[in-house]
C-alpha cells in the first residue's frame, strides 16, 4: 500500500461477482439502454468486464458484471451519512440521473465544472466536506478525482471501455456517454442505495422510473411541452 491510500478504507467487493444479480428490470430492457455498450478502446483496466468484441470493433460488456458492480456501489454508498456523499459529472447527459439520484437518496452533487480547491481548501465558501466521491467519468471528472485522492476520500466512476482507472477504487462498468445508458445505471444505483439503507423494501420500486432518470434534450423537451 502506497502512502497515498494510507488510511483509506478498503471498498471491499463481494463474492459472486460476475454471476446472475436478481433485478426488477428486465434483461431485454437493460440491453435497449445501451448500458453495456463500450468504445472500439479496451483499456487493461477495463478488459475484465468485457464479454466480447463485435464485428464492427465496438466492445460489449458483461451484463452481470454491470448490474453486479451496481449492486455493490449501491450497498456501499449506503453506509455512508448522504449529505457526505458527493456526485459529480461534466457530462450534460448525466445531469438528470445525478439530481434524481441525489433527490432520492439525499446526496449531494457537483454540475459541470468543479473548481479547484473544491474539496481540499476548507477555507473557499465553495468547500465540500465528502466522504465518498461518486464520478461519472473518470477521464473528463479528473480535477474531481485528483482532490479526492488526495483527501484520501474513497473514489467510485462509471466507467466505459475507454477509461484509464488508475485512482479509481471501485469501478462501475458501464456506457457512461449515452443518455438512456445513464438514466438506467443512475435508477439502479438508488435503488440499490435506498433498498440497502432500508428506504425501500426489496419489491418496491422508486417513485420514478428509468425513463425519469433521462435527460431529455431541447427538442425534446419542445416536442413534450
Amino acid at each position: 500500500m502506497s502512502k497515498e491510500d494510507e488510511g483509506k478504507e478498503p471498498i471491499k467487493e463481494e463474492e459472486g461477482e460476475g454471476e446472475k444479480k436478481p433485478s426488477e428490470v428486465a434483461e431485454n430492457q437493460l440491453v435497449s439502454s445501451g448500458i453495456r455498450i463500450g468504445t472500439t478502446i479496451a483499456t487493461k483496466h477495463m478488459k475484465p468486464f468485457i464479454n466480447r468484441t463485435r464485428e464492427d470493433g465496438l466492445n460489449i460488456l458483461d451484463l452481470n458484471k454491470v448490474v453486479s458492480r451496481i449492486e455493490i456501489a449501491g450497498k456501499f454508498l449506503s453506509r455512508f451519512d448522504p449529505k457526505k456523499v458527493l456526485v459529480h459529472t461534466t457530462r450534460e447527459a448525466a445531469y438528470t440521473p445525478v439530481q434524481k439520484f441525489c433527490e432520492l437518496t439525499g446526496a449531494s452533487y457537483i454540475l459541470g465544472r468543479i473548481i479547484p480547491g473544491t474539496l481540499t481548501n476548507p477555507s473557499l465558501p465553495f468547500h465540500r466536506d465528502a466522504d465518498v466521491l461518486l464520478v461519472v467519468d473518470p477521464q473528463i471528472d479528473l480535477q474531481a478525482i485528483e482532490e479526492a485522492k488526495r483527501m484520501n476520500i474513497p473514489i467510485i466512476a462509471i466507467c466505459d471501455t475507454n477509461n484509464v482507472c488508475n485512482f479509481v477504487d471501485l469501478i462501475i462498468p458501464g456506457n457512461n456517454r449515452g443518455r438512456k445508458s445513464l438514466a438506467m445505471i443512475f435508477w439502479l444505483l438508488a435503488r440499490s442505495y435506498m433498498i440497502n439503507a432500508g428506504m425501500l423494501s426489496p419489491g418496491e420500486q422508486p417513485k420514478y422510473t428509468p425513463d425519469d432518470f433521462e435527460t431529455k434534450l431541447e427538442k425534446d423537451q419542445e416536442i413534450e411541452g
